[in-house]
């Protein structure tokens, strides 16, 4: 299949990408992408080859997917200039949260036992595989609400998991708040002269001080969940007193006591926000607060849920209660990712042992379901998905991503179809396109 019949945003897009890599591998790139959107059954590498056609150059294609983990913070400024387009907001909105991908297998380089987030049935606390730090923009589709787009994904390995073999490939134990810290970095300097504020949204666990101490030295803010025993304190005074001298002081010197605070009775007030693609009334409070790790004033924001009282925070004072309340549900988006990029693109199943072209393999999946949503952004449901051949389905539901996936899919078939069949009903391309399609069938 030739990349001509894709539409011409995905096209040019995938043909950007190619360029970050080394000449003799800009060629294979796209043609590996479109293996990848066509790829069908288990997803597996040699399933995105044969669905390139790449299956006669095999080891090269090896090489391009290692060759794209090792530039991911190039490739991921292609990705960079999507979410811009589609969010030209002055304030860039990111998400930070890691995510486990299983695999089997006792030459997997970078593979470890880590905690299991998402115990299934039988309760397994613990998971082999790898786990991956990601990066995605926010974005918020008129219709669906936030939509989280990865930017870029670097693997976190356990210190006792780093081998000889790669530390041999320079590889060199980082914390997943390291991690973290360095993506925000990367993040400035490819979009600080392009917004006026970024501000970065992470679940309770990145909410400490090596992360927090970043994003006060890169000027960003950070929304995340504030632990119930945090030792919060109250505001500096802002006079000198008579006589004494020195700077005035960071930290007051009473303690604030969340439970306390969430236990009164005073004090709350109906704010209305928008979360999960509705409107909605909380019942919060709000106050400024001072926090050591977050080294320096904090807005506080408590809020009555059915299971009881919750604690959110931001680095940015002047934040509003509702801002913050929305900020912390747009990161649910990421998880959705998460499970699209899993299920959809089948991320983790590529099984390949070499680490770099591990990280290449969960990069590109990602990517390509950035591609995919950007892609179908500003398209009707109705040229999405068509629900005829389905009475029994709620036909106001929105797309999902797999619709939008088989969408693309459909309409490059159906572009090289009508440019197969000006040829002539007796071609050899309309022959390999029927065998193709049977195989799709079959």
């Amino acid at each position: 299949m030739s990349l001509s019949h894709l539409p011409p945003f995905v096209s040019a897009l995938l043909y950007q990408l190619a360029h970050c890599l080394d000449r003799r591998l800009q060629g294979r790139l796209p043609q590996l992408l479109l293996g990848v959107i066509f790829a069908r059954g288990r997803r597996t590498a040699t399933t995105w080859f044969r669905a390139a056609g790449l299956a006669h150059a095999f080891r090269q294609a090896y090489r391009t997917v290692a060759a794209a983990g090792r530039n991911t913070d190039g490739l991921g400024t292609r990705l960079l200039r999507v979410v811009r387009t589609l969010e030209p907001s002055d304030c860039l909105t990111v998400a930070l949260d890691d995510s486990p991908t299983p695999r089997w297998g006792r030459h997997v380089e970078g593979a470890g036992i880590h905690r299991n987030p998402n115990p299934g049935p039988a309760g397994e606390k613990h998971v082999y595989g790898h786990v991956w730090v990601t990066l995605a923009g926010l974005v918020h589709h008129p219709d669906e609400g936030p939509r989280a787009l990865p930017l870029r994904s670097d693997l976190y390995v356990r210190a006792r998991d780093v081998r000889a073999d790669l530390k041999g490939q320079g590889w060199q134990f980082r914390t997943k708040l390291e991690m973290a810290a360095e993506q925000l970095r990367w993040l400035k300097d490819w979009a600080g002269t392009s917004v006026a504020s970024i501000c970065a949204v992470a679940d309770g666990a990145y909410a400490k001080r090596p992360l927090l101490r970043a994003v006060r030295q890169l000027r960003m803010s950070l929304v995340s969940r504030l632990p119930r025993n945090a030792a919060l304190r109250t505001l500096p005074p802002t006079r000198r007193v008579p006589g004494r001298r020195g700077p005035l002081p960071t930290y007051g010197k009473q303690r604030i006591e969340l439970s306390k605070r969430a236990g009164q009775s005073r004090g709350w007030q109906a704010v209305t926000c928008r979360q999960y693609r509705r409107e909605v009334t909380k019942q919060v409070k709000t106050f400024l607060a001072t926090w050591r790790p977050a080294g320096g004033v904090i807005r506080v924001v408590l809020v009555q849920e059915e299971e009881g009282w919750r604690a959110y925070f931001s680095t940015d004072a002047t934040m509003t209660a509702a801002q913050v309340l929305e900020k912390a549900a747009a990161r649910g988006a990421i998880e959705e990712t998460f499970k699209d990029v899993k299920e959809v693109w089948g991320a983790g199943q590529q099984q390949l042992r070499n680490v770099w072209a591990n990280v290449g393999a969960f990069n590109v999946n990602g990517w390509m379901y950035s591609v995919v949503e950007a892609w179908a952004w500003a398209r009707p449901a109705c040229e999405l998905v068509d629900r005829r051949d389905s009475p029994w389905d709620d036909p106001d539901r929105r797309p999902s991503h797999a619709d939008k996936r088989k969408a693309l899919q459909r309409e490059t078939l159906r572009s090289e179809t009508l440019a197969i069949l000006e040829q002539g009903s007796d071609s050899e391309g309309l022959r390999r396109l029927l065998d193709r399609v049977l195989g799709f069938a079959a």
